[in-house]
């Protein structure tokens, strides 16, 4: 696949792209671009002109699907209709596999990327389709596929064993919006969040105090921002339950819809993860390794 270009819409996508394509493929010359970066929302992203310009000279796009990149869906699919190879990877996941959230009949949760083991699923997709787009690298994909399988293979065990460590009453995830119903479903937390699946959907004043009362009841330590989404509404919640007379920490910056920085290890799809449940699980009482599932993230302060 000398001197091909790969475009992907989300880092995550990108990561899956770049783990198949191996440092082979970047020699040969392929390249791997992704066109939301650190900090993005692809709910309410907007294609820009020069991300058009990347799109129209891609020989491959990779995107989520399940309806992630709501404002860049038709332009994704006006490029599959006049023939280009154009993959969403969520929508090709077994139904039975993906979460249909309350009132969204007919939708699925696009986050698919907070379960591994679902990502692992959507890891073999990309395989298949650079495998039939081109079919002379398919030895090396299935490789390069398998060895980065292996890895998620051991952090889906870490994600399940750090959580599992917090105590029974106090796993409540509480978070920006509704970005990590896969992760809850995977590992055993309840996970709530103040707006729905789309940071579209707006948080009204009587879902701010259910979540207070919620909160002050269970004597959950903690609730969490994210990277890509305001920190207005969890703040509020804080003030909230301390005018109950329950403390609740932030407990730290969780990566929902967007990675790190490029380059940095939370960047990478291992280190999102990684960074998410160790943070988690320190915050809300359990017990993670100062640096984490690889020893790569900061230890406590």
């Amino acid at each position: 696949m000398a001197g091909r270009k790969l475009v992907a819409t989300t880092a995550q996508v990108g990561d899956l792209l770049r783990a198949v394509v191996g440092e082979a493929g970047a020699d040969n010359g392929a390249t791997v671009e992704s066109l939301l970066g650190e900090g993005i929302d692809p709910h309410t992203y907007k294609l820009t002109r020069s991300d058009t310009v990347r799109l129209l000279a891609a020989d491959a796009i990779f995107y989520n699907g399940l309806l992630l990149e709501g404002k860049m869906a038709d332009a994704l699919q006006r490029l599959a209709a006049d023939g280009r190879p154009v993959t969403a990877v969520g929508d090709a996941l077994p139904r039975e596999r993906l979460l249909q959230p309350a009132g969204f009949e007919g939708s699925f949760d696009p986050h698919i990327w907070m379960d591994v083991s679902l990502w692992r699923a959507a890891l073999a997709v990309v395989r298949d389709r650079l495998s039939q787009l081109y079919p002379q690298d398919t030895a090396r994909f299935h490789d390069n596929a398998a060895a980065f399988d292996a890895v998620l293979d051991r952090l889906d065990g870490y994600a399940r064993t750090v959580l599992g460590s917090v105590p029974a009453p106090q796993r409540v995830l509480v978070t920006a919006h509704d970005a990590f119903s896969y992760l809850g479903r995977a590992y055993g937390v309840e996970v709530v969040g103040i707006q729905g699946i789309s940071t579209e959907s707006e948080a009204g004043l009587r879902r701010i105090e259910e979540l207070v009362a919620l909160l002050a009841d269970r004597k959950v330590p903690a609730v969490f921002v994210e990277t890509s989404v305001s920190e207005r509404n969890v703040r509020a919640l804080v003030d909230g339950a301390a005018a109950r007379g329950h403390t609740v920490a932030i407990g730290g910056s969780l990566y929902s819809d967007a990675m790190g920085a490029p380059g940095s290890y939370e960047g990478t799809y291992v280190g999102m993860i990684d960074h998410n449940v160790t943070t988690i699980a320190r915050a809300l009482g359990g017990e993670a390794p100062a640096g984490g599932f690889q020893g790569r993230l900061p230890g406590r302060a």
